[in-house]
């Protein structure tokens, strides 16, 4: 249940998003630079590395949000084969299309609204970021209720639901996720101490289905 909303701001736009990917694009178009990692390597390497020792390459994984589908990439490499990037952005799928064509992989891009839908039903939900820009957008309470029955119903009855947020602790995800999914396990990240407490900045959120 979500009892708060956050101040919108543009990065919970869909322009903000546009713009940002079309200046990627070019600079992809001209000198091969493929883009921002979100959150850096370092949490991509332990998403990375919790999928590999998790999730059989045989199961479909659908990364909403996909962006310049940087992490989709990295598991066409390790031989992941069923894999789709969704983003509500055109020019990100343009761009996502563009790299793994030509780096040589098969990947599923697609356009997409996940507030609407995720079209299909799949193993591994993966989100990294984009419930952080739904909180952002105006109405973002409804988005982000529309947004949790999204992905509940694009997962298979035994699936895997990855999120990765810096707007959300872990106890805030369990919380607002709890009327759909259990919380499975939390990916470590990179702490800090700060007045005697422990905290992260990242925080990567592993669900499964309620039953």
């Amino acid at each position: 249940m979500i009892d708060e909303e956050m101040e919108s701001s543009e990065l919970g736009t869909l322009e903000y998003w546009q713009d940002r990917y079309k200046t990627e694009m070019r600079n992809f178009s001209s000198h091969g630079d493929t883009g921002e990692v979100w959150f850096g390597d370092d949490v991509v390497d332990r998403i990375i590395n919790w999928i590999r020792s998790n999730i059989p390459q045989s199961q479909s994984i659908v990364d909403v949000g996909c962006g310049n589908g940087h992490i989709l990439m990295e598991l066409a490499q390790l031989g992941y084969e069923s894999l789709t990037g969704l983003d509500y952005s055109d020019e990100a799928i343009q761009l996502a299309k563009a790299i793994a064509g030509q780096q040589g992989l098969q990947i599923k891009y697609q356009v997409n609204n996940a507030v609407e839908g995720l079209g299909s039903i799949y193993d591994v939900v993966h989100d990294k970021g984009t419930y952080d820009a739904i909180s952002l957008s105006e109405n973002s309470k409804d988005a982000c209720h529309k947004y949790i029955s999204s992905v509940k119903s694009a997962l298979k009855e035994n699936g895997h639901f990855l999120i990765t947020s810096c707007n959300w602790t872990h106890s805030e995800l369990e919380e607002q996720f709890k009327a759909f999914f259990a919380l499975h396990t939390n990916i470590p990240t990179t702490q800090f101490k700060f007045g005697g407490k422990i905290g992260s900045v990242v925080s990567i959120c592993v669900f499964k289905p309620s039953k």
